[in-house]
């Protein structure tokens, strides 16, 4: 039985690209997922030469690839600046994990690594959050918390731009997500690149989007990273995975069905930018939304009337 050869150089293959039809060596695929970071930082106008970059690392498979392929490619831009940021968000015995694999990574690579805690930023935690109020998912707390986190410790850091780990696989499941909960529109803001040109937040880009779930973790594996395998306590099945399960089992049928939906999803985001949302200061916090507070404010303002009222009873 002949063994399986690499497309490129002839060296024995290990992986199957079954969506492009290509066999890789491991050298050959982790080339090629660095450069495809590289042509997406490109196609998208992602960075500038002299950028202060905020690198969300949660001590996933994701956000641990894309800090070390983002610190290969400074060499080419010596004036830039890369910064690891954690958020913690109080989940009692799942974050110190994380975070020590974010340092540890960091100090290889010799990046500033920096750790910002919701209940330094916002007076409370996950832990206390669901544990007060409960009318959603700890999901979706979690979710708009750790965006206004991020947000927070760039502006704290004088970042100029925020990158974040968010794979193919997560953009086409949002994509879906947004169009079966009504939020078409939502569409916009799931972007390459999320931007203002009145400059009213720091713009957020997702360098890994065009790179599938699998590959990613794959490249975590090839290149020996450590990662957090442990799944958080609070991660729910819901309906995005079962989205997941479905988009998995058609992409096993069906090589390039979820580069084609990203795709999909691509066009009918720029078509649907021509309608952006007013956006305007949030009443409270003056941060960027489309209402007269945003969400992080208005889940906060919850916890804290019902903190008074559990202090009062």
């Amino acid at each position: 039985m002949s063994l399986m050869r690499c497309s490129f150089c002839s060296s024995t293959a290990f992986y199957l690209r079954r969506h492009e039809g290509v066999r890789l060596c491991r050298r050959c695929f982790r080339r090629s997922i660095e450069g495809k970071v590289r042509a997406t930082i490109s196609k998208y106008k992602m960075f500038r030469p002299r950028d202060h970059i905020a690198v969300a690392v949660s001590g996933g498979k994701d956000s641990l690839t894309l800090l070390s392929i983002l610190s290969k490619l400074k060499s080419r831009f010596p004036m830039s600046k890369i910064t690891a940021v954690t958020i913690d968000e109080g989940i009692e015995s799942y974050r110190e994990e994380a975070v020590s694999l974010a340092r540890d990574l960091a100090g290889s690579l010799q990046v500033e690594h920096e750790v910002f805690s919701f209940k330094d930023l916002f007076h409370t935690s996950l832990d206390e959050i669901v544990k007060r109020q409960g009318k959603l998912t700890p999901c979706s707390y979690c979710g708009v918390l750790r965006r206004r986190a991020l947000e927070k410790a760039a502006r704290i850091l004088g970042a100029d731009r925020v990158a974040t780990g968010h794979n193919l696989d997560d953009e086409v499941q949002t994509a879906l997500l947004n169009i079966l909960h009504g939020g078409v529109e939502r569409l916009i803001r799931s972007s390459p690149v999320l931007a203002d040109q009145e400059r009213r937040f720091i713009p957020r880009v997702k360098p890994l989007c065009e790179i599938y779930e699998s590959e990613v973790a794959l490249y975590a594996y090839v290149t020996g990273l450590e990662f957090q395998q442990t799944p958080c306590p609070y991660r729910s099945r819901a309906l995005r995975g079962e989205i997941r399960d479905i988009l998995n089992e058609l992409e096993q049928k069906h090589p390039g069905l979820k580069y084609t939906a990203y795709s999909s999803k691509a066009m009918l985001s720029s078509l649907l930018s021509i309608r952006k949302a007013e956006l305007h200061p949030c009443r409270v916090c003056g941060e960027s939304t489309g209402n007269d507070i945003c969400e992080a404010c208005r889940i906060l303002k919850e916890n804290s009337e019902i903190e008074c009222l559990l202090r009062e009873a």
